[in-house]
């Protein structure tokens, strides 16, 4: 029982002696301290006799047809004396669809938050349950995860929805970095705030501002295209956008075709617009490859690249870099001790 002036919610004991305490003070009975409006009086002081019946009570605000009074919205009042134990088929509360930032690489790349998140949620959406089930063995985290990703997506999103509109708490999380960026989740985002469902975010890493903030260029003003088309017209179109962007330029690519997109772009903007090429971003290979776009391109063409791969292009109106193939300063273009072990 809460103590007086308490905020806390009611509990279903205090709700059961608030609905009692209304039926006593609804009903009318003998011995009561003062008689009901219009009732007659006893007179004869040696031989009381019963007060007159009350009227009539209003019909009960309960279940249609409840011989005792109700409370309005419960059902399953009692007819008999005692305590009410109504049943309160209320509609849960709504819960929270979490946006949840997970490392690009390094598994110290997570925040506090999001650690906290994913071990209260009551469902992890994952875009690679196997990829995301190290992550949460790494920090002891038990978790029920359900797939999420881009051959699946409008197919799982309803059964998602469906444990939000019953109050569950559900994370969503990628393979690396935040989601919905060039990564599945936009249409589940959607669907959620068209139900008004709380999504909220939980930021935390991402390869596309890393690379941008070691990238040397301009961060003024800057746009993110994801990844190119593969072929074709739209890939075309795209390399065409691209030489009349007057911005930095941020993308993905995989490492199988790096070196033909960074071709391409070359001959769609020029070989001597700057470029950063940034791979294995956190990771212990990581490495960030500098110069004019013509001579990077010849580089990546003649190695074999691994790792994720991030590209940023330098705006055509900044000074052109210096050709040539330039690391990262110091010690941090190839670092192997913590944190990137």
């Amino acid at each position: 029982m809460r103590s007086v002036g308490s905020t806390g919610p009611i509990g279903p004991i205090e709700l059961r002696g608030l609905i009692g305490a209304r039926q006593a003070s609804e009903a009318t009975g003998p011995g009561e301290p003062a008689a009901p409006t219009g009732l007659a009086m006893p007179t004869a002081p040696t031989a009381p006799t019963p007060p007159t019946a009350p009227p009539a009570p209003a019909p009960p605000m309960g279940t249609a047809g409840s011989r005792g009074p109700g409370i309005a919205g419960l059902t399953g009042l009692p007819d008999s004396a005692g305590l009410a134990r109504p049943e309160c088929p209320a509609r849960p509360a709504r819960g929270t669809l979490y946006v949840c930032a997970t490392p690009i690489g390094n598994l110290e790349d997570i925040t506090m938050r999001a650690l906290r998140v994913l071990r209260e949620v009551d469902l992890v959406a994952a875009e690679d349950t196997r990829h995301t089930r190290k992550l949460l063995a790494h920090y002891d985290i038990p978790a029920k995860m359900v797939s999420y990703h881009e051959h699946n997506e409008r197919s799982r999103a309803p059964e998602i929805i469906e444990v939000l509109l019953g109050g569950g708490s559900v994370a969503l999380v990628t393979d690396a970095g935040t989601p919905v960026v060039s990564d599945p989740g936009a249409h589940l985002v959607g669907e959620a705030v068209a139900k008004g469902i709380p999504v909220v975010p939980v930021p935390g890493a991402s390869a596309a501002l890393a690379a941008l903030v070691v990238s040397g260029f301009s961060t003024d003003e800057f746009t993110f295209v994801g990844f190119l088309p593969r072929k074709g017209k739209e890939r075309r179109e795209a390399l065409e956008r691209l030489a009349e962007e007057k911005r930095v330029v941020v993308l993905y690519e995989s490492p199988y075709r790096v070196a033909r997109t960074l071709a391409d772009i070359a001959a769609a903007i020029g070989a001597e617009r700057g470029v950063a090429v940034a791979r294995e971003l956190t990771k212990v290979h990581e490495e960030v490859v500098r110069g004019a776009l013509g001579e990077v391109a010849a580089l990546f063409a003649a190695r074999t690249v691994k790792g994720e791969v991030t590209i940023v292009l330098d705006a055509p109106e900044t000074p052109r870099r210096k050709a040539g193939k330039r690391k990262t300063g110091g010690d941090c273009s190839r670092e192997t001790s913590p944190p990137f072990a």
